[in-house]
């Protein structure tokens, strides 16, 4: 019995040949596995390949061995639980393509010093607490009108509408919890039809910035909190969770959930995960899960 599975996503429409899937089969049965017959998710697209008698970071390994370069993602996992009945998502360069404290910067002619600040953070090279105190503080005295003008910039990432749908479509709840600011994730949470949203909230004074976040900081271990929080209001394992996101402090959330998936992540997030999606949009992540091309929802 083909207890696990091993999916191949191409970032490309059309970009996944049988005679890859077949070759790639080939190698997993060379190394002792009991290897079913493909099932096409989508079309010269998406691939699931059943297996059995193999570690999944093996099976893993030999796929991307022969992938090289291509623009396919990989994820093996076991078959049971796979479709997930809770997902918690990072919103900023996840849900979003923007980094919000960003696009603020620009306001105060200082994006260049934030977003390196940023960046910074989300590759784990600075503590989230310090980094983001940091860069609010240089927010003070904007007027709380930049909040609207700064989210007219906001840029969803493809896949981002179909992933919330399909998933609350089948059953699942949904969550965003992100350690920006609340008038974005709520914003966000609203277009994307998402059921909770979390974040951080900015202080205002007399319509301008404190440059001051109102306590307490929702960070890395507060993100995990909500993923365990959630799952346990749900009467759910954390086997059935997905969590995704790209930045260091989504780290501990990633690696609890039943398939935590790093999203074109940073690279100390990526080499950290287990499953990772690099190539892709978020719709990847249905497919991680077992949905067809036809049974997702079109945004």
């Amino acid at each position: 019995m083909t207890d696990h599975v091993l999916t191949l996503i191409s970032a490309v429409r059309d970009g996944l040949a049988a005679e890859t899937v077949d070759a790639i089969g080939d190698a997993l049965g060379n190394l002792g596995a009991d290897v079913g017959r493909p099932d096409w998710l989508a079309p010269r697209t998406v691939c699931d390949l059943p297996f059995a008698d193999l570690n999944d970071d093996q099976a893993d390994a030999a796929a991307r061995a022969l992938l090289g370069a291509a623009p396919v993602d990989v994820l093996a996992q076991p078959v049971p639980e796979r479709r997930k009945r809770l997902l918690i998502a990072d919103m900023e360069s996840t849900l979003i393509e923007n980094e919000m404290l960003d696009e603020l910067a620009d306001y105060v002619g200082k994006r260049a010093e934030i977003a390196e600040i940023t960046a910074r953070a989300m590759n784990g090279e600075l503590d989230f607490r310090g980094a983001l105190d940091a860069r609010v503080k240089l927010l003070a005295g904007l007027d709380e009108s930049v909040l609207d003008e700064s989210a007219r910039r906001i840029r969803y990432m493809p896949g981002a509408q179909a992933l919330m749908q399909t998933m609350q479509a089948n059953g699942a709840l949904t969550a965003i919890v992100s350690g920006g600011f609340r008038c974005y994730t709520a914003l966000v949470a609203k277009t994307l039809g998402v059921g909770r949203d979390f974040g951080n909230v900015l202080e205002i004074k007399r319509g301008k910035l404190t440059g001051q976040v109102v306590p307490p900081v929702l960070g890395r271990a507060a993100k995990l909190e909500t993923l365990v929080r959630l799952a346990a209001e749900a009467g759910l394992p954390l086997a059935a969770t997905l969590a995704t996101g790209d930045g260091a402090n989504d780290l501990d959330m990633i690696g609890a959930a039943g398939l935590g998936v790093a999203f074109r992540a940073k690279p100390i997030v990526a080499a950290q995960a287990k499953w990772r999606v690099m190539h892709g949009d978020l719709t990847a992540l249905l497919y991680a899960q077992g949905y067809r091309e036809g049974e997702i929802v079109a945004a």
